[in-house]
């Protein structure tokens, strides 16, 4: 098992076509450099090149230690392959390799903010790769090893680490053997098993195999307990066919010959093979409470359903998401190195390993936070026999598994860099923690287990076309595309896309729609004395997809609805509303979701209230706290203005202020103050010049004093901040319909159906 399967499981959840159109939409590629200081005047090119380059120049070649401060080296990590072993296509070479190095480069980023290069070698002569990346250590901190085939990546690995005095580490081989080194010590804690009396056997004796073969045992479990077998069966002493040092490191002396013979009694079992090796017979002649990781990508060995229909008192593992306990190495990658980075390891050693192996554990064990219970919808997990691994995306990785393995390194000598207080550290890797990673794919794991049906209303464009098959493609649910089938095809031929017999995809024309009868009584019901005859209502109902969508979600045909692509906001939610009353209690108000450097806010109402009251301020800021919640988060609310308490003073500043009164009578359970000025909400030291504010931190939940400023600001943010925006997500209707913007890509429109599925505005 590796990353690259991450985050949707080991099938594919969408076409080729979508593929190269992500890898090749705007920019090419995942990476690019963007520069970390000023560049706008002359002075500031002066300092960043010559002369003012030199100040640090001069400094490092007197202290080699001062690039670590002056320099990218301490965040930056190379990843090199030479395509020998590109995921499970084998050789194709170090050019095809770059967009899975490239992958790699981002999953650092994206989880534990390390800057990375993706450099592939051209060549197949482990001498040739050593000598090129030996000479590269004063431009990295770290050196990450993917995708070389055994046993080359042994030597080249081993050698680089004799000859350089930066971390290097084969992922593919460790990556795999620290996850499930983590699981294993919880299954065994699980089934009250002693470690020093197990037997384990592993299967495949490649790179990750022999790994997780050395730190099982570097973990406590004996080494004559463990069993290695490969294509030919058991590694046995004296066996000499298909043998190299690194097998024969753990040749085991048994009358064991086959995998079916090891497996007999066995406590444990990991598979880093293929489809199919683990057999019943196998399976069923393990040991009571038998461990099984059956860890081959894209299929394991033997699925969990397969195992529970021979017996019911397995743990079993796999690489797959879509199954409890997914062994995955993003768990662990990104947050070693960040550990080692930051203490300024020279290697990443046994220890160190160990360490993060032991912290894994452990945090699964640990009450599962709110942006993770967030997915699960009230179906909080709890550590056990389903629940070993921890979530991919929990938020304490970034902080549990560097201080363990920043820890080791400090205690067995290989760290340049002590940490004195590892409570600030702590907080400076919480800091550092990508906040998408606890907001979008929480939702989408949620979905994915509810499986909604999304009707698009607007079916024939291109973009919600594409939109539908990614949403079904991903595992999310069915679509529903309304529109003529004959213009949706056309459409589907133009752009490529084969749309015959695809499962989970419907299309329905209005005007051909067998339920017309009963979307017509229901809706002239709502509007006969709103001004409207039976023949518009008829007329609404045929020509208006909107209409039409939104009463199959009124009346339970299907279970939320996208639309927007074709009209504005408002006039699509004129339309929605018409069929679709505010939920009891609640007001209608659009919400933004902002992500942008490490910090997440909610910012409301960027749809619906031109000019707000302070009484309408008031229930925006409840109603948008209930929507941070809902995504996890605790809410901090700033009511925004102009000016800050008071100065200057302004007319809307006055709103702002009697919403926080109003706030106060109503005694909400949430922080919130105001008026106050976008830098004194989102900045800690402008926010410190207010020691009487209510805040605790900064706020996370914005209100703006009214819709344009709203959606003004939050659209500055995404195309001259660099943010990312979603939304305005519609909330307080009675049903889950959102709305996408006009200019929205099918990424976009896929993220909202998600979020209309998670019923986010409910």
């Amino acid at each position: 098992m590796s990353d690259k399967s991450l985050p949707a499981g080991s099938r594919p959840t969408f076409t080729d076509q979508e593929a190269l159109q992500f890898h090749s939409h705007g920019r090419p590629g995942k990476l690019e450099i963007v520069p970390t200081k000023p560049m706008a005047t002359q002075r500031d090119l002066s300092l960043a090149y010559s002369p003012g380059v030199a100040v640090p120049v001069k400094a490092i070649a007197k202290d080699p230690a001062l690039a670590y401060e002056y320099t990218t080296r301490g965040n930056m990590v190379a990843v090199i392959t030479n395509g020998t072993a590109i995921l499970g296509l084998g050789d194709l070479g170090a050019l095809a390799s770059k967009p899975v190095m490239e992958g790699k480069s981002v999953l650092f980023k994206r989880f534990a903010d390390i800057d990375s290069i993706d450099l592939e070698l051209d060549t197949k002569d482990p001498d040739a790769i050593i000598n090129a990346v030996r000479y590269l250590g004063p431009s990295f901190g770290g050196i990450n090893l993917e995708d070389i085939k055994a046993p080359e990546c042994f030597i080249i690995e081993q050698r680089l680490q004799e000859l350089m005095d930066i971390p290097v580490f084969h992922d593919d081989q460790h990556g795999t053997a620290i996850i499930s080194a983590a699981g294993l010590i919880n299954a065994l804690y699980l089934t009250g098993r002693d470690i020093k009396k197990v037997k384990l056997v592993v299967n495949g004796a490649g790179a990750a195999g022999i790994a997780c073969a050395e730190l099982a045992k570097a973990i406590g479990v004996k080494p004559e307990n463990v069993q290695l077998c490969d294509t030919k069966g058991v590694v046995y002493k004296g066996r000499t066919e298909g043998m190299n040092q690194w097998k024969s490191a753990h040749a085991a002396e048994t009358t064991d010959r086959t995998l079916a013979d090891a497996m007999k009694g066995a406590d444990v079992v990991y598979g880093l093979s293929i489809k199919g090796a683990f057999s019943k017979d196998m399976i069923q002649s393990m040991a009571p409470n038998p461990i099984i990781f059956a860890m081959a990508n894209p299929d394991p060995e033997i699925t969990p359903e397969e195992v529970a229909a021979i017996r019911d008192d397995a743990i079993v593992a796999t690489g797959r998401s879509d199954y409890p306990n997914q062994v995955n190495n993003v768990i662990g990658f990104p947050y070693i190195f960040r550990g080692a980075l930051d203490v300024r390891a020279k290697a990443i050693n046994m220890e160190m390993k160990v360490a993060a192996a032991h912290a894994i554990a452990q945090l699964a064990r640990e009450d599962v936070p709110d942006q993770v219970a967030a997915a699960y919808k009230g179906a909080r997990p709890r550590f056990g026999r389903e629940y070993i691994i921890p979530a991919p995306f929990d938020p304490r990785l970034i902080s549990a598994i560097p201080c363990a393995v920043a820890k080791a390194a400090m205690e067995t000598g290989v760290a340049r860099h002590n940490i004195e207080d590892m409570d600030a550290y702590k907080a400076q890797l919480h800091a550092r923690r990508d906040p998408v990673s606890g907001v979008l794919n929480n939702v989408f794991e949620s979905v994915r287990k509810s499986r909604r049906k999304v009707v698009f209303a607007e079916g024939e464009e291109e973009q919600v076309l594409r939109a539908a098959i990614s949403y079904v493609n991903q595992g999310l649910g069915s679509a529903i595309l309304v529109g003529r089938e004959r213009q949706i095809y056309e459409t589907a031929e133009f752009a490529g896309i084969d749309l015959k017999d695809r499962e989970g995809i419907e299309i329905i024309n209005s005007g051909l729609s067998t339920r017309m009868e009963v979307y017509f009584d229901y809706l002239y019901q709502r509007l006969q004395r709103k001004g409207f005859l039976k023949r518009d209502v008829m007329r609404l109902l045929s020509q208006d997809r909107n209409t039409f969508a939104a009463c199959m979600v009124a009346l339970g045909d299907a279970d939320a609805m996208v639309t927007g692509a074709t009209r504005k906001t408002s006039k699509a939610l004129e339309q929605v509303q018409r069929v679709v009353d505010a939920r009891a209690g609640r007001r209608v108000i659009g919400v933004s979701l902002c992500i942008s450097r490490g910090q997440v806010v909610f910012v409301a109402d960027t749809a619906v209230h031109e000019r707000p009251t302070g009484e309408e301020l008031a229930d925006i800021a409840i109603e948008t706290a209930e929507v941070a919640r809902r995504f996890g988060y605790t809410p901090r609310v700033a009511m925004l203005a102009s000016g800050s308490f008071g100065h200057p003073v302004s007319e809307l500043g006055e709103a702002q202020r009697e919403a926080v009164r109003i706030l106060g009578e109503r005694h909400v359970d949430f922080e919130f103050d105001g008026e106050m000025s976008a830098d004194v909400a989102l900045n800690r030291d402008a926010l410190a010049q207010y020691p009487f504010a209510r805040l605790t931190d900064t706020a996370n939940v914005l209100v703006m004093p009214a819709s344009h400023s709203a959606a003004i600001a939050t659209s500055m943010l995404q195309e001259l901040g660099g943010a990312m925006v979603l939304g305005p997500m519609i909330v307080g209707l009675d049903k889950s319909i959102q709305m996408i913007p006009l200019n929205a890509n099918d990424l976009d429109i896929v993220n909202m159906a998600a979020l209309a599925a998670f019923d986010i505005g409910l």
